[in-house]
């Protein structure tokens, strides 16, 4: 028996721990793509051993982790294998589609799941989380449920169009619409059933809320019980998934109070330790809850350059317990670059342009394959004209396969 890993070695069999290093904390990944890949990076720096799992070989945070594993999150037997086999201090979700009934079991048992199994389960549907919110007293748009396009077209009539129809799981904007009429109804269906993940087909339709603009609160809850906010991100958004960023978002005091005060109310209802994602649309006259995500979010990637401590540095901060003295930001943005077709073994064109432009950066993820809309690199800016900056760096670049 490997001391440091916790596992039976066979005879030939080396452990693949250091026997100079004993990591901090050995943690399980679940999910691996960009944003998984940058928090290994903050986790690996303050030495911990990390085995990143996803569907596929090769994905982003393979790429950094010290092992990996493929098999689908939704598989049971293969997450409890995986689990049972690793035996992690930490078992970190990175995506949604994941068997969260395997998590809330395994708690019981003593792993420690990140924020907490029940923050998992219940973020992993829109239905359920909102659900929450909703018996907290948080204010979020009028919303209904639907299990079929003839219950989609009932609700929506009730709720009154146009409307926002989402699947109650999925992930960057997959599946999303709106529906301006009756006609568009059948449309919307087809569309959220063919972006949804699991096995749960069922929409979430709600009022479309007329905001002035979005944002993410970035809210982070320690172990001390101290919960800290990052300073608002604004972004913008198509086809349902974010295109750019910038931070910080000019708020009026009142309206920054509001929005800390709902997410500080529901995340405490969640529990545990960690960087949550939450957002809000902001209209005239109130702040609204939108979603939330237990887990650093697509649209913090601007704290990359934004912020001292990134979202992922703020994450593994909180999940391993180290404090967290101050959060300084200065003017920063971030814009998308996508694939535009389906290829595999991508190159890049463009990134010394992009890089020529001082206070600009360029993130490419390293996913293996593309397709139409695939996020597969970021260009961030810093400094006075941030958003322009970064959205003309991401301009340069192209997705070749």
């Amino acid at each position: 028996m490997c001391r440091l890993c916790v596992r039976q070695l066979s005879n030939n069999e080396a452990c693949v721990l250091s026997p100079l290093f004993i990591p901090m904390k050995k943690i399980l990944l679940l999910g691996s793509g960009e944003l998984g890949k940058e928090f290994v990076i903050s986790a690996k720096r303050l030495g911990c051993h990390v085995i990143a799992c996803d569907s596929y070989a090769g994905a982003p945070a393979m790429q950094v982790a010290d092992e990996s594993e493929v098999f689908s999150m939704l598989d049971e037997a293969a997450l409890r294998a995986a689990i049972a086999q690793h035996q992690p201090d930490l078992i970190v979700p990175e995506i949604e589609a994941i068997r969260t009934e395997v998590l809330l079991d395994v708690e019981k048992q003593g792993f420690e799941v990140i924020p907490s199994a029940r923050a998992a389960n219940l973020t992993m549907n829109r239905d359920r989380i909102r659900d929450v919110a909703v018996g907290l007293g948080v204010r979020t748009a009028k919303f209904s449920y639907a299990d079929s396009a003839a219950e989609l077209l009932t609700k929506a009539t009730e709720i009154g169009f146009p409307v926002v129809i989402k699947p109650v799981m999925s992930s960057s904007g997959k599946g999303q619409s709106v529906a301006k009429t009756a006609a568009d109804v059948q449309a919307s269906w087809d569309y959220a059933c063919a972006g949804m993940r699991g096995d749960r087909q069922k929409v979430i339709v709600e009022e479309f809320i007329h905001f002035e603009f979005e944002i993410t609160l970035l809210t982070v809850r320690q172990r001390n019980g101290q919960t800290l906010f990052c300073p608002p991100i604004g972004h913008v958004q198509e086809r349902g998934d974010y295109q750019y960023s910038w931070q910080p978002q000019s708020m009026k005091p009142e309206q920054i109070q509001a929005a800390q005060d709902m997410a500080e109310k529901v995340t405490t209802d969640l529990g545990g330790a960690g960087l949550f994602g939450v957002e809000f649309f902001v209209t005239k006259d109130e702040v609204i809850f939108s979603e939330l995500s237990p887990r650093p979010h697509d649209t913090g990637m601007v704290t990359l350059t934004s912020q001292n401590l990134s979202e992922f540095d703020l994450h593994a901060r909180a999940i391993l317990g180290l404090p967290i003295p101050r959060i300084d930001c200065v003017e920063g943005a971030s814009a998308v670059v996508l694939a535009d077709k389906d290829g595999t073994h991508p190159t890049f064109t463009g990134v010394a342009e992009a890089l020529s432009e001082p206070g600009v950066d360029v993130r490419i993820f390293g996913k293996p394959t593309t397709r139409p809309y695939r996020r597969m690199a970021v260009a961030l800016a810093q400094g006075p004209n941030a958003l322009q900056r970064a959205r003309d760096a991401a301009a340069k670049i192209s997705v070749k396969v």
